[in-house]
């Protein structure tokens, strides 16, 4: 039986007014940083739409017809839309689809039919425009869940027919003790500082021995800034099956420059991990140009956006870290 994460409960407990009350939002549009669990609460509150006998705290039960199919992942009246693949757009024809099949009644007639669009910030505009239809024009007994990282890059159009549940980071306290009960023990306060405080995530670092990668990233990053690395070399070896993701590199260097930028307004490095690292942020912050460091990081905030994009990767890496480069005063 699937349980909800500790630190979602008081998102649940909003989910759960709505079913206690029976006033279900045609349209829910969930927000959160990543690493959270939201796609889990949302899968939770799916079960409790189509279970016909939930359970007294208003939960699925678990047990019946309904259930058993949600299990089985064969549930006619639970949807899914997403990408073909990560990072690609939700193109017009899979909302075209998704029209389609709106228009049906639910096969089941005492429970929800329930559509789970993820992640939303992926629907393109001729998608964005035709998925107005469903919430424009809602059907029977259906509930739309719209699951998104970025709620800004959603059009205002979709976002104001939407109802709106926004799911925050965990006490650090809290997602300590998730993380010691899954046998993380060891440096796990760095690492969820790594995740950004997100424990699901902290805890995929942990087993991907990210941590061991950060560090090496840094020490290639800080190479080319001081002119002892070589750029495109670097970015080759960073695209060579290395298990961090693009958007987690950038995010590490937008976190070392930001850092840089507090050391020279005199102020203490935020992400950190060590003293070492601390020590040549703080001697690079005597070094750069502060300007410099301010357009290398808005750089950083733009290919950031453009992930999500047909963009060639290593072409951005190689562009970004020559740009890096660029910043040595010597």
């Amino acid at each position: 039986m699937t349980t909800l994460y500790p630190w979602q409960q008081p998102a649940w407990q909003t989910l759960q007014a709505y079913l206690a009350q029976g006033r279900i939002p045609q349209a829910l549009l969930v927000s959160g940083p990543a690493g959270i669990g939201r796609r889990h609460l949302l899968d939770y509150y799916a079960r409790a739409l189509l279970c016909e006998t939930p359970a007294g705290d208003a939960s699925a039960c678990g047990r019946c017809h309904a259930c058993l199919l949600v299990a089985a992942g064969t549930h006619p009246d639970y949807l899914s839309v997403e990408p073909d693949e990560p990072g690609k757009a939700i193109g017009i024809d899979k909302i075209r689809h998704l029209i389609a099949k709106l228009a049906l009644k639910p096969q089941y007639d005492r429970t929800y039919r329930v559509v789970i669009l993820s992640p939303a910030e992926l629907l393109n505009t001729a998608s964005a425009n035709a998925f107005l239809k469903c919430l424009e024009e809602p059907t029977e007994r259906t509930c739309l869940l719209l699951l998104t990282e970025q709620p800004g890059r959603l059009p205002a159009t979709i976002r104001s027919r939407c109802q709106k549940l926004y799911c925050p980071l965990p006490p650090k306290a809290l997602a300590l003790e998730w993380l010691a009960g899954q046998g993380i023990l060891t440096d796990a306060e760095p690492i969820l500082e790594l995740a950004r405080g997100a424990p699901l995530l902290a805890g995929e670092y942990a087993q991907r021995n990210i941590a061991e990668y950060r560090q090496r990233y840094f020490q290639d990053w800080l190479a080319i800034v001081r002119g002892q690395g070589n750029p495109l070399a670097v970015a080759e070896q960073w695209q060579k099956g290395e298990p961090v993701e693009l958007a987690v590199a950038l995010t590490w260097m937008a976190q070392w420059v930001a850092d840089i930028i507090r050391c020279a307004h005199a102020a203490e490095p935020a992400g950190a991990a060590d003293l070492d690292m601390k020590n040549a942020l703080q001697a690079l912050s005597k070094r750069l140009e502060l300007q410099g460091l301010y357009r290398f990081y808005d750089a950083l905030l733009l290919a950031k956006s453009q992930l999500a994009t047909q963009m060639n990767r290593q072409l951005l890496v190689e562009q970004l870290l020559i740009r890096w480069s660029q910043l040595n005063p010597n």
